[in-house]
């Protein structure tokens, strides 16, 4: 997790206090703030009194993970390279690596998912995947469909995200717009910002949405709009 998360509903916090100890994956803090909304995190509050929760992982929760720089950049030569053959901005896919999976390429989802990019079974065997724990087909494959789901959307990186986490059916069926699915929409806002703070030697990255055909098109450029 990457700081407080407000939520309203309270049934989440309920749910955090049936879990059981037993294989506990974290430590969970709760606390009210000044509005009198529920708020968790991971770190402790300083100065007030909160409550703390052993959490054992749950298929229903799904955070962006702490990711270790080493391990992060150990798989970069692969991401520049597949990201290069494909047209993709390296940062995009080192951001969906990281949602994903955390760089961690012996994860397994509970729905099957495999590898950095977390490959289902059908698109790890659409794209002649051999062993989707090795991090080059692993990466090769998750790029090529990325860029698959990027030319399927005319470009657009969050319908393109949208459909590599919920499935294009799902984009499709609401007309081409990301589905008002929650973990969807968390997934798709989390890369996008991931992604967009990217910067080399200071160089700031911006995030320019354009409409084109009546889309929002999303793109990013070294180029401060306007000037």
């Amino acid at each position: 997790m990457s700081g407080p998360t407000r939520l309203l509903p309270l049934t989440v916090a309920l749910a955090l206090l049936a879990a059981t100890a037993s294989s506990a994956r974290a430590q969970i803090y709760s606390w009210r703030d000044a509005n009198g909304n529920l708020v968790l995190s991971d770190k402790p509050r300083e100065g007030a009194a909160v409550r703390t929760f052993e959490v054992p992982k749950a298929e229903s929760v799904r955070a962006t993970r702490s990711v270790a720089v080493d391990r992060a950049r150990s798989y970069d030569d692969l991401i520049v390279e597949h990201a290069a053959l494909n047209n993709v901005r390296p940062s995009l896919v080192r951001a969906v690596i990281q949602v994903e999976s955390g760089f961690n390429p012996r994860a397994v989802s509970p729905k099957g998912a495999l590898g950095l990019m977390q490959l289902m079974p059908a698109t790890a065997r659409q794209f002649s995947v051999e062993n989707a724990f090795e991090p080059e087909e692993n990466i090769r494959a998750g790029v090529k469909y990325l860029r698959q789901l990027l030319d399927r959307y005319d470009g657009n990186e969050q319908l393109a995200l949208a459909a590599y986490n919920a499935g294009p059916g799902a984009v499709d069926r609401y007309g081409q717009n990301v589905p008002p699915y929650r973990e969807t929409r968390s997934y798709v806002s989390r890369i996008s910002e991931i992604s967009a703070v990217t910067t080399k030697s200071g160089t700031k990255i911006y995030r320019i949405v354009e409409i084109v055909d009546g889309r929002e098109v999303v793109r990013y450029t070294d180029k401060k709009p306007g000037s």
